[in-house]
């Protein structure tokens, strides 16, 4: 048992390490698209309590988002918005978004609302959807 306990360990140095999963060239592209939409949006971002701009917002989760990409924790755009974009790591407060003249609404479902329409947008399905109301 000791033997085989060596052999691994063996392994993980001369190979580097475990191997992490990484996202897609496709499931990039989407992550950095939400991170476009809410850096250029006109939305304020919630959290624990406290409104931040767009741009504190986007330096949050992209911090967020690298850690969670170094542990091969992130791997499609919903894995992104349910461990990096949804709620809080501390606390589990569910992040809001309010953009001017609408109500604030859950993180999660504003990104997956944008991820959705990106999707349909680059398939060329824009026009079988249904618009979203503007949010920013």
């Amino acid at each position: 048992m000791r033997s085989r306990a060596l052999i691994v360990a063996l392994f993980l140095t001369v190979a580097g390490g475990p191997v992490t999963a990484a996202p897609t060239s496709d499931a990039d592209a989407e992550i950095e698209h939400l991170f476009a939409h809410l850096g250029f949006s006109d939305c304020m971002f919630n959290r624990n309590g406290t409104w931040y701009s767009p741009v504190e917002a986007l330096d949050h989760l992209r911090n967020k988002y690298n850690y969670l990409l170094g542990r091969g924790l992130v791997v499609t755009a919903e894995s992104f918005v349910e461990r990096a974009a949804s709620q809080s790591s501390m606390t589990g407060k569910p992040y809001l978004v309010k953009c001017k003249g609408s109500d604030a609404v859950a993180s999660r479902d504003w990104f997956l609302a944008e991820l959705s329409r990106f999707r349909g947008e680059r398939s060329g399905n824009a026009s079988e959807q249904k618009p979203d109301p503007p949010h920013g």
